[in-house]
């Protein structure tokens, strides 16, 4: 399936490619929409930029990268993902310093699965795991007192 996209997007790729630094994050998903409406309704996240291709979502100095399948379609990434229900085994993607009651709240009105509701940790966090639309766990925390 080719890029789905009208127009150009809000910055040349190598523009924007050439802007990041530290460490990114990019899910591959199967619907970006869905995802954002997730990252915005759930996480709390704004909108950087999306189009059906990709989107950059942002909360606080977070910033990850939401890719379509369809454009890994040459990839070597693409046949990781093809047919996997919760993608990212594994993983905890942590979005810190976000109110996990919250979240929850939230994820439950939208529909989402919950791994863990809201509970407070030995380790000095508050936090809930939350599955996105593609099955990433999204653990939202708070600290402690």
């Amino acid at each position: 399936m080719a890029k789905q996209r009208e127009g150009d997007p809000w910055m040349p790729a190598p523009a924007f490619g050439r802007s990041l630094t530290g460490l990114s994050v990019n899910l591959l998903v199967t619907n970006v929409a869905a995802t954002v409406a997730f990252s915005q309704t759930v996480l709390g996240a704004e909108t950087v930029y999306a189009d059906p291709d990709f989107a950059v979502m942002k909360r606080g100095a977070t910033q990850w990268m939401l890719h379509a399948d369809h454009t890994y379609e040459n990839h070597p990434m693409a046949g990781f993902v093809a047919g996997l229900e919760g993608r990212g085994a594994g993983i905890e993607i942590r979005l810190h310093n976000s109110d996990p009651d919250l979240a929850e709240t939230r994820a439950r009105a939208a529909g989402h699965t919950i791994l863990a509701g809201a509970t407070d940790k030995p380790h000095g966090l508050r936090e809930a795991y939350i599955l996105d639309p593609d099955g990433y766990c999204w653990v939202v925390d708070i600290p402690l007192g």
